[in-house]
């Protein structure tokens, strides 16, 4: 490598590919050939496209450094960015979806050691890839570079991972201009804070769950360890809080709250989520936890139209039919829109919500319910609500002012903001 400040890229391509088929994860061939069955299409690569074009349009003069062909390569090459390639000890060998392994992942990391920031594009299980990889360089003895994700998977746990893909470029770009400007951003041996002349740095959790036991409702996230990254609160999103400290009767009279909303013959699509689960409850139907289900009042009853709903099944169940999108806040995140809810794809969104800005009159008035407890909203200390959609532009129509239901007959105004915008400036 030339000498420079050095940005390295590595991209899961198949990341994310289970979340708009309704798998609830990608880990594994079997499910990888499963969601590309449903109709799945790869966005690991796209999103990292996004990240570097960030990147270059705060720092041009960057030199990136990245894997061969969908491990990074074409994501340089979609963003027009002059890249130089490593090659590890094992060359990746893709499949027709793109598909790499875990090893490939950790080979890629540990061949760019030398780079000043080194960005990686998938889930949780992507960073607990990069996390094996970093003990081994710690383990050699060899200079462990400071990480960062781009946000591609299906489940987004861990607090290593920035807002959006643009904020991660964003963010890369304002650390390596400090880093730049002193003795280099090395994360050494993992150590936080800011030192003289040097950019600063804080460790961030690496978090997964078990996929098979997450496809049954079981969510038990385990620790795995930390990765340093720029320090930077505002441009990550934290590690997800669970919501096991809810008072139950909350989330009950959130239910009750929005069923006592609900009319005969408009569906309701419930994404995911205990509290949304106990909307169906009230309903006294059987809805899922981790899944997409579409209900509707039926007389003095109610029906479940359909449970568990890929994004192609969902655009179909709502087109041509008054609709009501009830989704739940992600405690510790705030994302509404974006994590593990991916069947309320762009293409769904538009559908129910039509192209009215968020704040326009009547604009989505009764068309997105937003549910959270008041814990839930007052652990965010005041920063926005967030949506990911995968569609920047729509997440920035979205934008703005909506009520979130936090018990019976109790609702207040937050502000929900485009991830996209979100950075640490």
């Amino acid at each position: 490598m030339s000498g420079g400040v050095s940005v390295g890229l590595v991209v899961n391509p198949v990341a994310g590919l289970g979340g708009a088929a309704g798998l609830k994860g990608s880990d594994g061939a079997e499910v990888q050939r499963a969601a590309l069955a449903r109709g799945a299409t790869p966005r690991a690569g796209e999103r990292a496209a996004r990240a570097v074009r960030a990147l270059l349009s705060r720092r041009p003069g960057t030199r990136l450094v990245t894997a061969p062909g969908p491990m990074g390569e074409h994501s340089a090459r979609a963003a027009g960015a002059p890249h130089d390639l490593v090659r590890s000890s094992r060359s990746a060998e893709p499949g027709p979806s793109g598909a790499t392994s875990a090893r490939d992942t950790r080979e890629a990391v540990l061949a760019m050691a030398g780079v000043d920031l080194l960005l990686f594009a998938g889930g949780d299980g992507t960073a607990r890839d990069v996390l094996d990889a970093v003990r081994e360089l710690r383990e050699r003895g060899d200079r462990v570079p400071p990480v960062l994700g781009i946000p591609a998977g299906v489940k987004v746990y861990s607090g290593c991972f920035a807002v959006s893909p643009a904020a991660a470029g964003l963010l890369a770009a304002a650390y390596v201009s400090g880093a730049s400007a002193g003795s280099g951003g090395s994360a050494g041996s993992g150590t936080s804070g800011r030192e003289p002349g040097r950019a600063a740095l804080a460790e961030a959790e690496v978090v997964d769950l078990d996929e098979d036991r997450y496809r049954q409702g079981l969510v038990s996230p385990v620790l795995y360890g930390v990765l340093p990254v720029p320090a930077a609160p505002a441009a990550l999103s934290g590690r997800k809080a669970g919501s096991s400290g809810t008072a139950p009767g909350t989330v009950e009279g959130i239910a009750r709250e929005v069923v006592s909303r609900m009319r005969p013959g408009v569906r309701h699509v419930l994404g995911p989520g205990a509290t949304t689960r106990a909307v169906g409850r009230e309903l006294g139907l059987a809805t899922t936890l981790l899944g997409v289900d579409v209900v509707e009042r039926d007389g003095a009853g109610a029906r479940l139209v359909a449970a568990d709903v890929s994004e192609a099944e969902l655009s179909g169940l709502v087109g041509g039919r008054e609709t009501v999108l009830v989704l739940s806040v992600i405690g510790g995140q705030g994302f509404v829109l974006g994590r593990g809810n991916q069947q309320v794809s762009p293409r769904v969104l538009r559908t129910v919500l039509g192209d009215a800005p968020g704040d326009a009159a009547g604009a989505r008035t009764g068309r997105l319910l937003v549910l959270a407890t008041q814990q839930k909203l007052a652990a965010l200390g005041g920063r926005p609500l967030l949506a990911d959609s995968g569609d920047e532009d729509l997440d920035r129509m979205l934008a703005g002012h909506v009520q979130v239901i936090t018990g019976y007959h109790e609702s207040t105004i937050y502000r929900l903001s485009a991830a996209s915008e979100e950075s640490n400036e």
